[in-house]
């Protein structure tokens, strides 16, 4: 049964959608048709978060509660609204009684032209919503994907560092359980579809229902957090007909560990699984803090990152150093294939007609083991990479040392697909890692690949960074070695 209508909750208002475009971004909606134009558009892009809105929805985890996540209106499909509660800065106060995120604005001085001013307000509301005590780690996170150029950030920040604990309740807090009641009630309305300017919009709300409506029309194009293909109407001008949505997909959007395996559904956001690989690996949780901003990590997805191909996506390359497999799914049969024999050119891959990704595996770490990662790029957050750099090292004691029984390293930027350097791995596989291997892995990197020039980087800046990154895996390696070593003997002492 399909439902032609989006509904959601508009602030504390249910709203009807019908017969619009579905190319249609939030923030087109929000301005052109609820002439709602507090929110801003700034670069169309995702960059700049003077779109920033708040997107409240049912927690699947802890039935009975709401979680509220920033995103970028600019860049997200008003279908993507169906069954959720959007928020806006125009509702934030009540009577002529600011809300706190706007209130300490205006108390720490943080407003100059003011047009980036309701996005940095937007993502202050999100965070206090889910930390009413915040650190300045935490504000800085959430606020890293708004930019401001007269006011400087100290004020802004101050302003969201001050904590909300105690503070009366807003209109949202006191129709909580209203809004638990409405988006419950709105969950078990039938699949959602949108018709508008002859372009369709559906959100499958089962893995089945998704493979049929693949197959029945291949030429449909999935549509996850959008963060990338919304750029492609926005910047390009380009008119998607038809948008499947995959994001009510329960087998795409959960989350389960096994004793050796962490198994992620390909529409999950970052933002729901970066604690649990942060836990196991370190350096990739850290990375994933670089990919676009709070905003892009809360509707982003990893299936979207690898599904799209791109030969800089950051997440394929640590994907393949970890050695992860992906389980395709087609019209109800399943394959599971590496991630690394995913991709064949640049943007092309081995997805047949109608085949959709529905989860990634990535194997738990055991002893001896480290995955290394390093992205660079011009600026350190919510940035594409030059090159990114995945390294996986597994490491044997011996008499002289640490004998390397298994190695990865993949790239990204450095060739038309993520990729390993096999005659790098094979210089240093089955030697110790010290300067005269890494020296000669370093050598035979030039061998693996012939990077290209673009507005990112030179191919000679790309190949010698990738190169050093090398010798800086090894000597970081080295560093924790000796660390490791001083801190035994002193135990033992």
């Amino acid at each position: 049964m399909v439902a032609n209508t989006i509904k959601f909750l508009l602030n504390n208002e249910l709203v009807k959608i019908e017969n619009l475009d579905p190319n249609t971004t939030v923030l087109q909606y929000l301005r052109e048709e609820q002439f709602k134009s507090g929110t801003k558009e700034g670069c169309a892009s995702g960059d700049c978060g003077a779109c920033t809105v708040v997107l409240a929805e049912l927690d699947t985890e802890n039935s009975g509660q709401l979680t509220y996540k920033s995103i970028n209106s600019c860049i997200t499909f008003v279908g993507n609204l169906n069954g959720k509660q959007l928020i806006t800065v125009e509702d934030l106060k009540e009577g002529a009684q600011l809300h706190h995120a706007q209130q300490t604005i205006v108390d720490n001085h943080g407003s100059q032209c003011g047009f980036c001013t309701p996005g940095f307000v937007m993502s202050s509301f999100a965070l206090h919503k889910q930390n009413n005590k915040p650190n300045r780690a935490e504000v800085l996170e959430a606020l890293a994907g708004n930019l401001c150029r007269c006011t400087g950030y100290r004020s802004i920040i101050e302003a969201a560092m001050t904590s909300s604990e105690g503070n009366q309740e807003d209109s949202f807090a006191k129709h909580y359980q209203q809004t638990l009641v409405t988006l419950t009630e709105l969950e078990k309305l039938p699949t959602p579809t949108l018709h508008g300017n002859g372009n369709t919009y559906i959100a499958p709300q089962n893995i089945d229902e998704l493979a049929t409506e693949l197959t029945n029309e291949p030429k449909s194009t999935i549509v996850a957090g959008g963060t990338d293909l919304a750029l492609s109407v926005t910047q390009n001008l380009a008119v998607v007909k038809k948008l499947v949505y995959v994001g009510n997909v329960a087998e795409l959007t959960t989350i389960e560990e096994t004793e050796s395996e962490i198994i992620i559904g390909s529409a999950l956001p970052y933002s729901d699984f970066i604690n649990t690989l942060h836990h196991y690996y370190p350096d990739l949780g850290d990375m994933i803090e670089r990919i676009g901003a709070k905003q892009v990590r809360n509707t982003g997805t990893l299936g979207g990152n690898v599904g799209n191909a791109s030969p800089i996506g950051d997440m394929p390359p640590a994907l393949i150093a970890l050695g992860a497999t992906m389980t395709l799914h087609l019209n109800g049969t399943e394959r599971t294939i590496l991630v690394e024999d995913f991709f064949l050119d640049y943007k092309k891959t081995v997805l047949q007609t109608s085949e959709f990704i529905k989860s990634i595996t990535i194997p738990k770490p055991v002893a001896g083991q480290t995955l290394k990662l390093y992205k660079i790029s011009k600026r350190l957050d919510d940035d594409i990479s030059a090159v990114l750099a995945a390294f996986f090292i597994e490491q044997t004691p011996t008499e002289n040392g640490q004998k390397i029984t298994n190695i990865r390293l993949a790239f990204g930027g450095m060739a038309g697909i993520p990729k390993r350097g096999p005659a790098a791995e094979a210089a240093l596989l089955g030697k110790n890692l010290t300067k005269e291997s890494v020296a000669q892995a370093k050598a035979a990197l030039a061998t693996d690949f012939q990077p290209m020039t673009d507005v990112r980087a030179s191919d000679k800046y790309r190949m010698t960074v990738a190169q050093n990154l090398i010798e800086k895996c090894y000597l970081e390696l080295q560093s924790a070695h000796t660390r490791e070593v001083i801190e035994t003997r002193v135990v033992n002492y």
